[in-house]
């Protein structure tokens, strides 16, 4: 089972992974930590990556970047109409309110969805952690915005699917980060809560976090965050003030020209960087537009100047996240900062201020959400075990259900309501369950809503259940217990609608009827805390109306005050016997994928790959061949000279020079077939002239190593150590005959060997001489090696000293014989085998919190 974590950046994406009783970050293709989030479309393939990085500047209208502000955004969203002014290619509004990226690719154009373009980056990310466990990765943890509303989190759910991805768990970035840093801690006290700020400022957001720390415990306190203050910010920044700048003095417009446009904002992300340790920078590039080269320089006080807009936005995710967790700065005992945008100095500045304390780096800055990603997949998989440590996420939204039903003051009861009840307010915990009852006579709709907007820039209208068909026998209404689930994704859903039908073994005139007006609805909110609490809303049919609705809403256990109007029944009545049946429940998530389109995307991606893979291929066929043909061609005129025949090694090299104009010219772009077939025509050539030359330098070994055999055996035949006294003289001259016929043979086929020219084919074959050792080896072997018998065992039964000497020297002459046996089988160079290393294991339990096991 793998345990891989995946931080997907908005210019960046990691990968770390659990083993060897740690997290390690593993190292994509470039052998880098790092992997660019981009995706760019060819005319044959796509480049995703570090491959696609490297294809920007060439190709920038087909070249896909910062794709994770696209994810489950309506085009016509605020902040993607701002984003959309800084990106070169074509996005257009589907028919559903949705971008459409627009590329060419494979020589057409093609339209492809953002949650399809993320898929291909989990694709990218996927092949690279399978390449370093050497196994397939399947299960994971994918770290996301704490800002990112159900609809981005399905999305992704939707392009981990296509991918091949079955996520765990999609982990708040900032409760990730938190939890990198507190399992670590040894440190922490039982009972006094240590309170610690995560500030994350990334390429294009802000995140802020206050998270609480006990022994073997974290609890988020507060989020908040401002989605569009990030590094990205301050190179437009400073690309605004040089496009301007160049303008004035080099009279060029670089917003005329998308790839100069690129080339300014990455050379502005250099000068921001180099601003963060230094008081000033330079910029220069060449041929930036009409082959002019232009050149900058500006001070970081300048550049603050510039930033000031920017600066004082840094500030109220700070207020508002104290204010959220009722603390004040005293409270805080350390601020930890992340991210890739949070080395400006200027906000260190601030975060100062704030604080009223230094700024703390332990952690690494880019490297934290993975590390904790995958730290929380170790948690949740049976593949590790992690040290005891809980953690208590809370969800960012106030999540509402909203129904119809009969208004309580109508008079004729014909005037529908709208009733809506807060199922789980900000801050509950994730995950969570609550039922709410229902008494209904038919079929009835239940809407998901957003109960607060604030800064919430999305649809307040989540999705839709309709409950039912359900058919009841007593009674004028049923009674449905809705079961609602806020999973680890942080996505609502309502998870199963049971009828509960009651009967009882008493008179029916024992029960009273049930209120047929409204009831008020009551919110007891003591147990917000808890994983698992549960509500009753009772609705009713009103006799005048289909419908009629009264509300009561408990949570964990409520007071006498709290509970809602139910049936009263005796107290001496027996108990009742309830009968359970489960009601349909259709779901209707406004914006995501339908199941169809959804297996249609993953049909396209797993097309995409396979295109991928072949041109990939064929690159390698193309290359073997190129690769050939200046090998060959080098060794011609080297080692293989005296092997090949001038004739012979004219017309090679011609052929050779042949396929070299050939692969630059018609041959620049053909299949893989027809590279396979060229490099085997060549080989046909070029085989026999390597074969030729490896006979010739193995065939000295292969015949030293018969040559020793045979003395070994002939010696030992010949010998007069009293070790080879009991073989039989007869058996002795069969190993002498069989030692001189295969010298015999093998000076014979020597002196035809020396007689013949290198650039001939060979007489005599190193195989052949190998054969003839091991049958010399067969044949010889079980006579020399033959054991001693045993001496007849002696009449009188007390031992002598000379009979001591002669089981001495008997011990002796088997030692010998053993070393005999070993002697004529030792290779002529051979030497032992060492021992494997033993690689040594920590098993100190504080230094990681990880270590195999189930």
């Amino acid at each position: 089972m793998s345990v891989v974590g995946f931080d997907i950046g908005n210019e960046n994406c990691i990968v770390a992974v659990a083993r060897q009783r740690g997290i390690d970050v593993v190292l994509n293709e470039e052998s880098k930590r790092e992997t660019p989030a981009i995706v760019c479309f060819g005319e044959k393939q796509r480049f995703i990556g570090t491959a696609g990085a490297a294809s920007l500047m060439m190709n920038p209208k087909n070249s896909i970047s910062q794709i994770k502000r696209f994810i489950g955004k309506k085009f016509s969203d605020p902040e993607l109409q701002s984003d959309l002014q800084l990106f070169p290619f074509l996005v257009t509004e589907g028919p559903d309110g949705f971008p459409l990226i627009h590329v060419r690719y494979l020589g057409e154009q093609r339209v492809f969805t953002p949650t399809q373009l993320l898929a291909m980056i989990f694709s990218n990310l996927k092949s690279i952690a399978e390449q370093n466990l050497k196994m397939p990765v399947v299960d994971c943890c994918i770290g996301i915005p704490v800002y990112f509303t159900d609809l981005q989190r399905r999305a992704v759910m939707d392009a981990a699917t296509i991918a091949g991805l079955h996520p765990l768990r999609l982990f708040h970035e900032t409760t990730a980060t938190a939890l990198a840093y507190g399992i670590y801690k040894t440190d922490l006290p039982e009972n006094d809560q240590v309170n610690v700020a995560f500030v994350d400022i990334g390429h294009a957001d802000m995140q802020v976090c206050i998270a609480g720390f006990k022994k073997g415990q974290l609890k988020i306190l507060s989020h908040a965050h401002d989605r569009s203050l990030g590094g990205r910010d301050f190179d437009e920044v400073l690309f605004k003030y040089f496009a301007a700048k160049f303008k004035e003095e080099y009279k060029i417009d670089v917003y005329q020209n998308a790839r100069a446009c690129l080339r300014l904002r990455a050379a502005c992300e250099k000068v921001k960087k180099v601003l963060s340790a230094n008081p000033e920078a330079p910029l220069n590039i060449e041929c930036l537009i009409d082959e002019k080269d232009v050149r900058g320089f500006i001070k970081r006080e300048e550049f603050e100047r510039i930033s000031v807009p920017i600066l004082e936005r840094v500030k109220a995710p700070l207020e508002k996240a104290i204010t959220e967790a009722g603390l004040t700065q005293d409270n805080i005992h350390s601020v930890e900062v992340v991210g890739s945008g949070s080395r400006v100095p200027a906000i260190i500045r601030i975060l100062t201020e704030f604080f009223g304390k230094e700024p703390r780096r332990t952690m690494n800055a880019s490297e934290c959400v993975a590390r904790g990603c995958a730290l929380e997949c170790a948690i949740l998989s049976p593949t590790f075990k992690v040290r005891e440590f809980q953690v208590y996420d809370s969800f960012p939204f106030s999540v509402a259900l909203s129904w119809k039903g009969s208004s309580s003051n109508s008079q004729n009861g014909a005037a529908d309501k709208q009733h809506t009840t807060v199922v789980f307010p900000k801050g509950n915990s994730v995950p969570s369950t609550k039922a709410l009852t229902f008494y209904r006579s038919g079929t009835f709709s239940v809407d998901v809503i957003y109960a607060e907007q604030d800064d919430l820039q999305a649809a307040t209208l989540i999705s839709t259940y309709t409950i039912g068909p359900f058919q009841f026998t007593k009674g004028d209404c049923a009674k449905i217990k809705v079961k609602v689930h806020l999973n680890l994704h942080g996505i609502v859903s309502v998870e199963s609608a049971t009828m509960l039908e009651e009967g009882v073994e008493v008179p029916v005139s024992a029960v009273k009827e049930p209120e047929k007006e409204a009831v008020k609805m009551d919110t007891d909110e003591t147990a917000n805390d808890s994983t698992t609490a549960q509500s009753d809303v009772n609705m009713q049919d009103d006799k005048n109306t289909a419908e009629g609705s009264g509300a009561g809403l408990e949570n964990g256990a409520p007071g006498p005050e709290d509970k809602p109007v139910r049936m009263d029944t005796d107290a001496k009545a027996p108990k009742k016997k309830v009968k359970k049946t489960n009601v349909p429940v259709t779901e209707s998530v406004y914006g995501r994928m339908l199941a169809a389109d959804l297996q249609k995307a993953v049909e396209k991606e797993f097309e995409m790959v396979l295109q991928d893979r072949v041109m990939e291929e064929t690159k390698d066929k193309k290359n073997a061949v190129e690769a050939y043909v200046y090998d060959m061609r080098n060794k011609l005129h080297d080692k293989y000279h005296d092997f090949v025949t001038q004739a012979e090694g004219e017309e090679f090299t011609a052929k050779l020079q042949e396929v070299e104009n050939w692969l630059y010219e018609d041959g620049e772009d053909e299949t893989k077939g027809v590279y396979v077939a060229k490099l085997e025509e060549l080989k046909k050539q070029g085989d026999p002239i390597e074969e030729r030359f490896k006979e010739f330098m193995e065939r000295g070994p292969a015949i030293d190593q018969l040559t020793y055999c045979i003395n070994c055996f002939r010696e030992a035949a010949l010998s007069n150590d009293p070790r080879f006294d009991h073989i039989d003289e007869a058996e002795k001259q069969k190993v002498i005959k069989e030692c001189t016929a295969a010298e015999a043979w093998l000076r014979e086929k020597k002196q035809q060997q020396d007689e013949c020219p290198k650039h001939a084919p060979p007489v005599l074959l190193s195989a052949e001489v190998k054969r003839k050792a091991e049958t010399l080896d067969r044949f010889c072997r079980p006579i020399m090696t033959k054991p001693k018998p045993p001496p007849a065992k002696p009449q009188t039964p007390p031992p002598t000293e000379t009979s001591a000497q002669s089981q001495a020297s008997d011990e002796q002459q088997v030692k010998g014989d053993n070393e005999m046996g070993d002697q004529i089988t030792t290779d002529a160079d051979g030497e032992a085998a060492p021992l494997s290393d033993q690689m040594e294991t920590d098993k100190s339990e504080d230094a990681n919190p990880l270590s195999p096991g189930t």
